[in-house]
């Protein structure tokens, strides 16, 4: 069989991401703070068109030199070439500064190695990712997505919470109203700038320490004061100076939201804390702002955790490699700048720094970061090796195959991060959930306040003090953040088992997987098989029965006729000229030698033919009930030969057969080998259905039937012949995708290598995934629901409020973070 096909989804899941389109003959990626007259500058650059819409590919214009540093004008265009090389992009670093946000916690650096994509061409417009460093929550997200979903000249936003990007499709002129318009949210907006194509985003200077601690004294202090019943004046003011100290952020960003119509936390806590301090609630007013910093900050930092999730792969790869030098020496340089074709050499203990194959030595590689295998592999002249693997044993040099933005494991990290931003459908849920949950709650907390001291003679004060507790637990970032942050930890965590999911759509999928249909040769089998049997069934010369069948198989690349090819040459059967070569789909191949044409193909194809008697049968019969694959050379009026090859089983395959029954997953096995051979191999595997002799479009039905009885299909393959069956499945698995871009961007679902047994994997994964997502959405509300009980009775105040609000915030992403720690098995 082929590699691994793009197989482009011919249904819609009601769940999936709209497609983003694919990037047109040029872009544009446009930066801040150049030039006046942006567009005298720019000129636009051909791109070859990408295979897929992951992302988009730049690399740094040679001819961006047309503005001053220094001018000082609002926008300046900066055309890059995007070769998109496998759909992916080569990532270009932005620079910026960041503010405080979420009631003033910091926010780290993107990971070493995140960088930022630059503008595409789409059916819409422009599509342009934007780097929102004080973006990390709902709270900046429900800001812009009313800001900039109001603008006409903005049909879609895509929001990345843990990569703090915002994907913007804009009409072309509108990029700056955009920028500006997140600028007027008080928020630093970054776009891909060329001049700083491979550097890393500039990390905000650390917020002194001091201000804090200024305002928690005070805090204290007016508790203190209050206490000890001092004058009031003492109290509020010191109360005061601590709201003061830690609270003007927070004060600063409620107004933002206030006046944008939007009640984020920041919006709560500001109406609450005010409400506070005009009751006289001089202590709890202050002890509430400092515990609401605090514990913001503490949440930073556990949210930065689960953003980091996948920075582990993205520092596997050194960013320096040993590289032979055109006088023969050798010298380390980075590695982003090495070509492909350079020859790079490895010492024992080294990481790998570029895709490659062996040219000379040989070696033990560790190649787990990619693959997911357990055991070192063994490595030698002619053998691929991966960025990231590690060098166990010995010394080799090899020859760059990718640069270092194209390889495998580029690959893998870009893909789990556009994964990132494709919602699955709990966290759909829960964002339309949340939209309509914090209104109802402030109205409810409105009505709190004024229901029952107008009609019912209650204490204006002991309502106004309950409904600002409700104000502070309405805030329902805790909801929103834990989806993502287990769809993230998820998705990291099968990229480590050499797993590549390509969104939170396919890992919750998973879970309802009832079949899952396998290809049998190269997915089941090990796929190499070997001739056993030749035998002429004409009056032909064997020799030249033999050559006109080897001249044939060798223009196939499919694994029986590859073992015919190599058997004729390992023989000394001379191959022949052939013309008109025609591959026949699930049939055979076809073509001419000195103008008579010849077909070598399956038992199906002689039925077509009308070339099958009563003895043939008998023959093939036999050969098949042996589990063997026969192909038949033939001409336009006989059988002249026939070929036996045979295949083995994996070991992996048994085992992950026995893993999925156990899981309640059947399976069924469909291939375009004969019936028989079908039987033996799936009995032997201990599968549940065997299909044999089928055409692209019978394994295809073979889905829909499944489909159409209510079951959740998943297929596993790794040639054409699967790919309409791939792509109608609920999810499709590309099978040793490890170096094969187009089986990375393509599959639903990736196996890095022929290990079946990451099947039984990747479902219990989904089912752990599902799991904690469930925990997390009853913890958050369950949290709330709890002090809104409290709250009603009398016995919820505004610091355990914050606590409430906060403590679940850091309890989901604490659980969902679980994921990463799961056992491989």
């Amino acid at each position: 069989m082929s590699a691994p096909a793009d197989h482009h989804k011919d249904h819609a899941h009601p769940h999936d991401p709209a497609p983003a389109p694919a990037p047109a003959q040029a872009q544009a990626a446009v930066r801040t703070g150049c030039c006046a007259p942006a567009n005298t500058c720019c000129e636009p650059v051909a791109t070859a068109p990408g295979q897929g819409p992951l992302l988009s590919l730049s690399e740094p214009s040679a001819t961006d030199d047309c503005c001053a540093p220094d001018s000082g004008a609002s926008a300046c265009c900066d055309h890059s070439p995007a070769t998109t090389l496998y759909g992916i992009a080569e990532p270009v670093a932005t620079k910026g500064t960041a503010e405080a946000c979420c009631g003033g916690h910091q926010h780290a650096a993107p990971a070493a190695g995140t960088t930022l994509a630059g503008a595409e061409h789409v059916a819409g417009g422009m599509r342009t990712p934007i780097r929102i460093m004080q973006m990390d929550c709902p709270t900046e997200e429900g800001l812009l997505r009313k800001k900039l979903g109001g603008m006409t000249t903005v049909s879609q936003l895509d929001f990345n919470l843990m990569q703090r990007v915002l994907t913007v499709t804009h009409a072309p002129e509108a990029l700056p109203a955009v920028l500006d318009a997140v600028r007027a949210l008080g928020f630093t907006p970054e776009v891909a700038d060329s001049n700083t194509a491979h550097a890393a985003p500039v990390e905000e200077p650390t917020k002194p320490w001091w201000p804090l601690a200024l305002a928690g004294a005070a805090a204290i202090g007016s508790e203190v004061a209050h206490w000890l019943s001092a004058p009031e004046w003492l109290s509020a003011t010191l109360a005061i100076l601590a709201v003061l100290a830690c609270g003007i952020t927070t004060y600063k960003k409620g107004w933002i939201a206030v006046r944008n119509g939007n009640l984020n936390i920041n919006a709560l806590m500001s109406i609450a804390v005010t409400g506070a301090l005009l009751i006289g609630q001089w202590p709890e007013a202050a002890m509430v702002m400092v515990l609401f910093t605090i514990a913001e900050l503490i949440e930073a930092r556990s949210l930065d955790r689960a953003r980091n999730a996948i920075r582990g792969l993205m520092d596997l790869a050194p960013e320096q490699a040993t590289v032979q030098q055109p006088d023969g020496s050798w010298r380390e340089q980075p590695a982003r700048d090495v070509l492909p074709d350079a020859r790079v050499r490895v010492r024992p203990g080294e990481r790998i720094a570029l895709d490659g194959a062996v040219l000379s030595g040989n070696s033990t590689v560790n190649q787990a970061p990619i693959t997911g295998e357990s055991l070192p592999v063994e490595k030698a002249a002619g053998d691929v090796v991966f960025a990231g693997a590690i060098n166990e044993a010995g010394s080799f040099e090899y020859r760059v195959t990718a640069r270092a933005t194209d390889s495998t494991l580029a690959r893998i990290i870009h893909a789990i991060e556009a994964a990132q931003g494709a919602r699955a459908p709990t966290q759909r849920f829960v964002d339309r959930f949340a939209r309509i949950y914090t209104p109802i709650v402030f109205l409810f907390a409105l009505g709190i306040a004024v229901l029952p001291p107008l009609l019912f003679g209650g204490a204006w004060f002991d309502w106004i003090y309950k409904a600002l507790v409700l104000l502070v637990i309405a805030c329902p970032c805790a909801l929103v953040i834990s989806t993502p942050v287990t769809i993230v930890s998820g998705l990291a965590a099968a990229a480590r088992q050499g797993i590549l999911i390509k969104g939170g759509v396919y890992l919750e999928q998973g879970r309802k997987l009832a079949w899952i249909a396998l290809d049998k040769t190269g997915t089941l089998t090990h796929g190499k098989p070997v001739q056993t049997d030749f035998a002429t069934l004409a009056d032909v010369p064997e020799q030249r029965v033999r050559s006109l069948a080897a001249s044939l198989a060798s223009r196939s690349d499919h694994p029986v006729s590859r073992a015919v090819a190599q058997a004729a040459q390992r023989d000394g059967i001379a191959v022949l000229d052939v013309e008109a070569f025609e591959a026949l789909p699930g049939r055979g191949t076809q073509g001419l030698v000195n103008d008579q044409r010849y077909r070598l193909g399956n038992h199906r194809l002689a039925h077509e033919l009308g070339l099958c008697s009563e003895a043939l049968e008998a023959h093939l019969s036999a050969l098949e009930a042996q589990g063997k694959t026969v192909i038949l050379l033939s001409d336009e009026t006989q059988v002249l030969g026939l070929f036996a090859v045979a295949d083995t089983l994996k070991d992996s395959s048994r085992t992950a057969v026995e893993e999925l029954h156990v899981l309640g997953v059947k399976t069924a096995m469909l291939t375009g080998d004969n019936d028989a051979t079908a039987r033996a191999i799936a009995t032997q595997a201990g599968i549940d259905e065997a299909r044999g002799e089928l055409l692209p479009e019978d394994k295809l039905a073979f889905i829909e039937s499944r489909l159409a009885a209510g079951h959740a299909v998943g297929m596993v393959g790794d040639g054409i012949n699967d790919a309409p069956a791939l792509a109608r499945a609920d999810v499709g698995f590309a099978m040793g995708a490890a170096g094969t871009g187009t089986a990375i961007e393509t599959a639903d679902v990736a196996l890095m290598d022929d290990d079946l047994r990451k099947l039984p994997r990747f479902v219990r994964l989904s089912r752990r995934t599902h799991t904690v997502l469930l925990q997390n959405i009853v913890f958050a509300l369950g949290i709330k629901a709890v002090f809104l009980v409290l709250t009603l009775a009398g016995l919820g105040t505004m610091w355990m409020a914050v606590f409430a609000d906060v403590g679940a915030s850091l309890l989901v992403v604490a659980n969902g973070l679980r994921l990463l720690r799961s056992p491989r098995d």
